[in-house]
């Protein structure tokens, strides 16, 4: 069994981004600039931006941070997106999600120009990636996809089963891994009203479990030499911790491991490779490498 380092791999891509930025500066370029619009306090979403700032300063991009309380009108949170759509020196932004419930999520997503859309959640980017265009892709299906490459997983022909549905992991990932220039995997999608769940999970080569159930995956799901991703991200309560929880997850980490040919662990695994995909998007932005 080989541990899949997401915390190693992250590090490594984010100082080969630094390198190239340098001499993009050097060449007279500009440096890549991120920004993120943060709505309210919620204690993911404050550690998840902190962890994109800091992600910027390592590659070298300018990066700005803009705080709206969670009273902010959806009419303030559009003029904000057009603002940042008309300036030339923001390369990419990103909205950062959950949003407050009277805001309508879908409708900010479709003010955000999708040359500036680094999150790969337009509907312009999403279509491009569904006919393997070149586009701007969700960060964490991005981060998945460099992990297998990076390890030299072997994708092509393989069964494929994806754990979950959402818009920003299940679905894209599918799309991905079935594509020729990216997993060339056979594909089958599981949800939680999917009967025969467990016997598509015996039969899979690669399970990437992004279903948001902690422990889900158990070793009577895996078989022998499967690689298994998880992308499960769960606080669970621990009092052994100062912090009083720990991240849980999808996959029952200690007995499935031992079957395993390749597993990534919770945390350290898929995490960091979002982050660092987000950067990977921001730096194509500056370049203007999809969208002239």
């Amino acid at each position: 069994m080989q541990l899949i380092d997401g915390k190693a791999t992250a590090a490594q891509i984010k100082a080969e981004i630094a390198e190239e930025v340098r001499q993009i500066v050097a060449g007279g370029g500009k440096r890549p600039h991120l920004a993120a619009i943060l709505v309210g306090h919620d204690g993911g979403s404050e550690t998840y931006v902190k962890n994109k700032v800091i992600a910027c300063e390592a590659c070298g991009f300018k990066s700005s941070l803009i705080r709206f309380e969670e009273d902010v009108t959806e009419d303030e949170l559009l003029a904000k997106v057009k603002e940042l759509n008309d300036d030339d020196d923001v390369d990419g932004y990103i909205v950062q999600l959950p949003l407050p419930k009277h805001i309508d999520e879908q409708k900010i997503i479709m003010a955000i120009d999708y040359r500036k859309d680094v999150d790969g959640f337009h509907p312009v980017n999403v279509g491009r990636m569904a006919i393997g265009l070149p586009c701007f892709i969700s960060a964490t299906p991005l981060g998945i996809l460099t992990l297998l490459r990076r390890y030299g997983i072997e994708t092509s022909g393989r069964k494929c089963v994806i754990l979950g549905r959402s818009n920003i992991v299940g679905k894209p990932m599918a799309q991905l891994m079935m594509q020729k220039q990216y997993g060339d995997s056979t594909v089958t999608v599981c949800h939680s009203h999917s009967k025969t769940l467990k016997e598509e999970c015996r039969e899979a080569d690669i399970i990437i479990a992004a279903i948001g159930r902690p422990d889900f995956v158990t070793a009577d799901m895996v078989k022998e030499g499967a690689v298994v991703i998880d992308v499960g991200t769960t606080r669970v309560t621990d009092a052994t911790r100062k912090s009083g929880f720990r991240l849980n997850g999808d996959v029952k980490f200690d007995e499935v491991a031992p079957k395993c040919s390749f597993i990534t662990p919770v945390p350290g695994g898929v995490g960091p490779m979002t982050i660092c995909s987000l950067m990977k998007n921001t730096l194509a932005a500056g370049k203007k490498e999809y969208y002239k």
